[in-house]
């Protein structure tokens, strides 16, 4: 009699800790999701955004069509692709913007246009939230990964089909600091 107790113990452990692990893994889950929708938000803002500041430029500065088309080029690929490719495609687009804020420079009358500059403080305000969001996916990811990989948690993981996510990075470019000269 006690060993059967003790067997039905053991089993309902063992049940417990599969049925604790499973929920772990799907919020996890869904939470890495759930980041990535907070990072889609900020890119269909800017996204929508950008034709209002091209159409501002335009007027300003006709015959920097080169640079106006590239920021619509990368527009378009902002919102298709895996989230790495949609992460590229947002740098693309920021060195895009930053051509056009360069521009600003060039001609003063755009410089104090009201309508250009609300467009480039939302356009600031979105950068900073999308690269908060971005920090909170990869938090996210490397948080799902852990608990995905980590003993005895990686044998339901890999039994049940939870996939390792990847985390958003930055092109090599971009990471080494900026030089600076006087």
């Amino acid at each position: 009699m006690g060993i059967l107790i003790g067997f039905i113990v053991i089993i309902v452990v063992i049940v417990g800790f599969f049925i604790a692990s499973y929920n772990s893994l799907v919020k996890l889950r869904n939470w890495v999701k759930e980041s990535w929708s907070q990072i889609d938000v900020q890119l269909k803002r800017r996204y929508d955004l950008i034709p209002n500041l091209v159409e501002t430029v335009k007027g300003y500065a006709a015959h920097e069509q080169e640079t106006l088309e590239k920021v619509i080029q990368a527009r378009n690929q902002l919102v298709q692709g895996t989230p790495q490719e949609r992460i590229e495609a947002d740098n693309m687009i920021q060195g895009a913007l930053k051509s056009i804020f360069a521009l600003s420079e060039a001609y003063p009358d755009l410089k104090a246009n009201q309508n250009f500059l609300k467009l480039q403080e939302e356009l600031t305000t979105t950068e900073n939230k999308v690269a908060y969001s971005r920090q909170l996916y990869n938090k996210t990811v490397a948080d799902y990964n852990i608990k995905r990989e980590t003993f005895p948690t990686v044998l339901i993981a890999s039994t049940l089909g939870f996939q390792k996510e990847e985390q958003l990075t930055i092109p090599e470019e971009e990471r080494e600091a900026p030089r600076v000269s006087f």
